[in-house]
């Protein structure tokens, strides 16, 4: 695989200088074309042999492009703060917005392959690793990414010769470290599960380009020129497909080998999970208070075991439109220390919000160790409002359902406590307490035009939130239906299960 790659290839002085000259004015106008679409962020991944060049060329890409449009990351061993979170929650966090461009050392990639290298993981566990990665891009390039990686590489004798040789000079002495020498110890095996790496995850919307890294020239060179022509024909076909869209609104585009098709029941039944729900469940103002106050005092004592040892807790709530989220929430929130919680409330997505993957919103809100986030609505809108109402394409939305998975499933890897709650209520109940809202001073900025609209759809919704239900509650993150018919049973039973789920985490560690 990589005897492309030590050929010996090289660029004099003279061509160098007149091809960079060019390649840089086209690597601007790519660029200013790239963030005027303001549509798709490019992200760039370096990867390689160790002295092959990738700091080298991320710094020459800052130096030929304008570098307010560019954000570089390199990543060490964690800190504690990202220790505390899912592993990917750092990648997540600095993906670049739309029509930005985002420059990776040591990504994803780097912990997999030492692991592997040192044997801390089987094939098979290194398999799976892979497997991950390749659907954390795959759901970039489906919302937009262009997604380029390029693997630099050293022959074994090539790159001791330029250990040797950097550790001879004096101003260069500090690039090699005993950490390189050790890992060139072991080049045989970093070679092998990098043959795996590319061979496994090199994809049609995220492919590996190999250059050789022996001559700065020749690798700066081919780089910059990969990266312009990529960019280009991704732009042209983008905006070709945009006009074909435009044109004919019955277009569509060929589902790509990533995507995961999944059908759905829609429109087949009118029964569904939330209409065989007993809405007739009750508990008096009485027996309300009673085990309020109990349960309050249990949640109380488990958060601050759950705080000592480092177990977070994240709670994800949706339902009808005056369903009793807040007050479920409410009820929550006045057993824990105010410190260690926060509520995020989930509206239309800003600006900023718009121009990055749609859960990176969700993903930047994700806490500490031991503590409690809350979410009023949350990632679920994609299968959800922006479903119904038409604000993400069917494959859009029909893509979610795997990728929301494969979320959870990291969120559970990581030890988090995840209960998600649909709080449901019937129609007619909906509609009373629209009315009460009406003329209640306190509760009248509750109701707006959009709730009448979204009640209009209610037939709607209700599927979707069945199909929602059956692609998305996994033994790992089940849903909770809540009968919400009375606001007294459903608080309780919200905050009887958070205490639960919380206990059982607290047993199992």
């Amino acid at each position: 695989m990589f005897r492309t790659a030590e050929l010996g290839r090289k660029v004099g002085k003279k061509e160098y200088k007149e091809r960079a000259l060019i390649l840089r004015q086209q690597l601007l106008e790519m660029q200013q074309k790239l963030n005027s679409r303001d549509k798709n962020p490019l992200i760039i991944v370096f990867a390689g042999v160790d002295g092959a060049g990738k700091g080298e060329t991320v710094n020459l890409l800052n130096e030929w492009m304008d570098p307010r449009w560019i954000t570089t990351r390199a990543y060490d061993t964690p800190t504690q703060e990202e220790r505390e979170r899912p592993e990917y929650w750092r990648f997540w966090r600095d993906l670049p917005a739309n029509g930005k461009i985002g420059l990776y050392l040591s990504s994803w990639y780097s912990r997999p392959v030492l692991d592997r290298v040192k044997g801390n993981i089987s094939l098979s566990e290194y398999d799976e690793q892979l497997q991950q990665i390749i659907s954390f891009e795959n759901s970039l390039v489906d919302d937009g990414a262009i997604i380029l990686k390029f693997w630099m590489h050293l022959s074994k004798g090539a790159q001791k010769v330029r250990f040797t040789t950097l550790e001879k000079d004096p101003k260069q002495s500090w690039r090699v470290t005993k950490q390189d020498w050790k890992h060139w110890k072991k080049y045989d095996k970093f070679l092998s599960a990098a043959e795996r790496v590319i061979m496994r995850t090199s994809t049609g919307g995220s492919p590996w380009h190999i250059i050789e890294g022996g001559d700065a020239n020749y690798r700066s060179l081919t780089v910059g020129e990969m990266i312009l022509e990529s960019v280009d024909k991704k732009l042209l076909h983008l905006e070709q497909r945009d006009a074909a869209r435009l044109n004919n609104p019955n277009f569509s585009e060929r589902e790509s080998d990533s995507s995961t098709t999944i059908t759905t029941n829609a429109n087949q039944s009118s029964t569904t999970l939330l209409s065989s729900l007993d809405m007739s469940n009750m508990l008096s103002k009485k027996d309300y208070k009673q085990e309020l106050i109990k349960q309050q005092g249990i949640l109380n004592k488990l958060h601050r075991k759950a705080l000592a040892k480092g177990i977070s807790t994240l709670l994800l709530f949706e339902g009808a439109d005056a369903a009793g989220k807040g007050g479920a929430i409410r009820r929550i929130t006045a057993a824990l220390d105010a410190r260690n919680v926060q509520v995020i409330p989930i509206a239309a997505p800003t600006d900023e919000e718009k121009a990055h993957h749609y859960l990176w919103r969700f993903w930047r809100h994700l806490s500490r160790a031991g503590r409690f986030t809350i979410f009023d609505r949350s990632w679920y809108g994609r299968v959800l409002v922006e479903r119904v109402e038409k604000f993400a394409s069917e494959r859009e939305w029909r893509r979610a359902y795997a990728e929301i998975n494969d979320f959870e499933n990291q969120l559970a890897e990581h030890n988090i406590v995840l209960v998600k709650f649909w709080v449901h209520i019937d129609k007619d109940e909906q509609l009373t307490r629209f009315k009460a809202r009406e003329v209640t001073p306190h509760k009248k900025w509750k109701l707006t035009d959009e709730d009448w609209r979204n009640r209009e759809k209610w037939d709607e919704y209700e599927q979707a939130v069945n199909d929602m239900i059956e692609h998305t509650s996994t033994h790992n993150s089940p849903w909770v239906l809540v009968e919400g018919n009375s606001k007294l049973y459903s608080r309780i039973k919200v905050i009887k299960t958070v205490c639960e789920h919380l206990s059982r985490a607290l047993d199992n560690r």
